[in-house]
């Protein structure tokens, strides 16, 4: 199978396409920084084309050029900070660029259409980020089966020591302060590692038929944040913690399935793992009976809190 990649140099892009080569599949990562499309390149053994996804001539471009079967849609402004702050800019990249591929997708005929989104999708919506991922997520469902795609989306919480990722700010700041700087100690999130990431979009492929849609997350666990600073402070006695100020869009706990949602989700376990299948428009039968958030889910034990901060993932891959 011939797949794209979309933020294709970035963390889970670099990541899901050498999962994917590695499964045989003919894959090219597509992203707009040169630089890091060399690097990708280098790392992962794939293709690596320049597309920048806010212009729909260099989306077909590159869609002409490599004839998918597949589009992962993962690029994206990922962070709340900076959406809030460049609004403009995260409508262009999150919706309009998700527009551009949904559009040159229908055009081409393309078979299906993977989207990535995040729990901040989830109702309720308290930032912009969030608010142009929930706008992706129903577009894309709104989308399935015209000109014959499959369109669907998988939702799910940080990925552990992604770019921007709190893990990866905080191994900065103790590597060159022995600091660690935290705008919401209090606050609730779900941590999910990149093999975990690579994997629900794997089965979000495999099982294409039955999700496309719909929204597939899967159960996550979590941690408020503060314990995560209390296990780091515990494995170098030399680390202090700083009060930073708190970010717009900020919220305490996030939702993986809010309660708008209750109704029209239903759970299904794949490879022995719990998931959760979401339509927008269709109430289901065997509904999950209760909201899911960070602050209920599975906590990360002490024990794998300090695995995750021992272990950040090398750029080797």
């Amino acid at each position: 199978m011939k797949i794209l990649i979309t933020g294709g140099n970035g963390f889970l892009g670099k990541r899901l396409g050498k999962a994917l080569h590695d499964r045989k599949h003919q894959v090219t990562l597509a992203s707009r920084n040169n630089k890091n499309n060399l690097l990708a390149s280098q790392m992962t053994g794939c293709q690596v084309l320049a597309m920048d996804i806010t212009s729909i001539e260099s989306v077909r471009d590159i869609v002409n050029q490599t004839e998918p079967d597949l589009i992962i849609h993962g690029a994206a402004t990922k962070f709340v900070d900076i959406a809030e702050k460049q609004p403009l800019e995260t409508i262009d990249v999150n919706v309009i660029g998700s527009q551009n591929i949904a559009r040159v997708a229908i055009d081409k005929g393309i078979s299906s259409v993977i989207g990535i989104s995040t729990d901040k999708a989830s109702p309720p919506v308290r930032n912009i980020y969030g608010m142009s991922k929930s706008l992706m997520e129903r577009l894309y469902c709104g989308l399935n089966g015209r000109g014959g795609v499959q369109f669907a989306c998988v939702r799910y919480g940080n990925v552990a020591w992604s770019t921007g990722s709190v893990l990866s700010i905080w191994r900065k700041m103790v590597k060159e302060k022995m600091e660690i700087g935290t705008t919401g100690p209090e606050m609730y999130r779900y941590f999910f590692t990149v093999n975990e990431a690579v994997d629900l979009v794997i089965t979000a492929i495999e099982n294409i038929h039955e999700i496309a849609g719909k929204v597939l997350s899967r159960e996550m666990k979590a941690a408020q944040l503060k314990d995560i600073i209390s296990v780091w402070m515990e494995s170098d006695k030399r680390i202090s913690v700083k009060s930073l100020p708190e970010r717009p869009g900020e919220r305490i706990e996030e939702y993986l399935i809010g309660e708008e949602e209750l109704s029209k989700t239903y759970s299904k376990r794949f490879n022995g793992i719990e998931h959760y299948i979401f339509n927008f428009n269709t109430d289901v039968e065997n509904p999950v009976q209760e909201v899911h958030t960070s602050r209920t889910a599975i906590k990360l034990t002490n024990e794998e809190i300090l695995n995750i901060i021992n272990n950040p993932p090398t750029e080797e891959l």
